[in-house]
């Protein structure tokens, strides 16, 4: 994209995402917090819909955007076979620039992807001034030591293995289990200084035992401490109201890596 922005949800990633990637935890979490704090929300990277269609279905006013179209037209898609009508906006977080603010705003696995650490402030920023005086964001951080794989990296000396192999089998028979789809990842840098992993994505699609289609893209991940993650929302402005580990209503603690943000905009600035 111009913007030097990149991701890889796109054609057959896209259409894996649709087809496979459509429940988890994170759902009835934002949806009780939408409830908590009010309407209407926005669903910052909303894909192609995992939580906007279930948030719609429940009643709630909640508009979508993301960066990718292919992503956006697969919602709408699936939104309509449920007599539902999105209201969806192309957008990268970065350069946000809606028509409409909101009281919640839910970013779900959205930041830190594909851009700069410069953008991801920005896209805090952005979001900041599309929330209404006293409007929250939820907001959940994967921390960089819940993956042990990608944990070992950090010594020198794990890093001289890279880029990682394709797992077996990318790409070159079908699925075990039947399925059309398939999707392979492997970690091919990592810059501890910038604190960046980067990777690829292999789409592929097979008919009948038949290679039919195949797509590779790379995605950079910028990742973040807690303290130095807590501070960057502060300084776009936020005011830290909870911290819950995973995605539960419980507060976190040392031993979570998943962590969900309730950053109020203040009502008076």
């Amino acid at each position: 994209m111009n913007d030097g922005s990149q991701t890889w949800h796109y054609g057959l990633v896209a259409r894996h995402w649709a087809e496979n990637n459509t429940a988890g935890p994170e759902i009835p979490l934002f949806q009780s917090l939408i409830e908590q704090h009010g309407q209407p929300a926005l669903d910052a990277g909303c894909g192609t819909g995992r939580l906007l269609i279930p948030f719609l279905r429940a009643g709630l006013d909640v508009d979508g955007c993301d960066v990718s179209p292919d992503m956006l037209a697969l919602c709408r898609e699936k939104a309509e076979c449920e007599g539902l009508r999105p209201t969806l906006y192309q957008q990268p977080l970065h350069s946000l620039d809606l028509p409409r603010t909101y009281q919640t705003i839910v970013v779900c696995g959205a930041l830190g992807l594909g851009v700069t650490r410069q953008q991801d402030f920005e896209a805090l920023q952005r979001i900041h001034s599309h929330l209404k005086p006293g409007g929250v964001m939820l907001i959940d951080h994967y921390l960089p030591y819940g993956d042990a794989r990608e944990w070992q990296l950090w010594p020198r000396a794990m890093r001289g293995q890279l880029p990682e192999p394709w797992p077996d089998g990318a790409g070159t028979r079908p699925p075990a289990n039947g399925a059309d789809y398939a999707l392979y990842s492997r970690i091919v840098a990592f810059d501890p200084l910038e604190q960046r992993l980067t990777r690829e994505m292999r789409g592929v699609l097979w008919r009948d035992g038949q290679l039919v289609a195949q797509e590779e893209y790379t995605l950079w991940e910028n990742l973040y401490f807690y303290q130095e993650f807590r501070q960057m929302l502060e300084r776009a402005g936020f005011v830290i109201e909870a911290v819950y580990g995973g995605h539960t209503k419980v507060s976190a603690s040392a031993d979570d890596d998943v962590m969900v943000f309730v950053a109020r905009k203040p009502a008076t600035e």
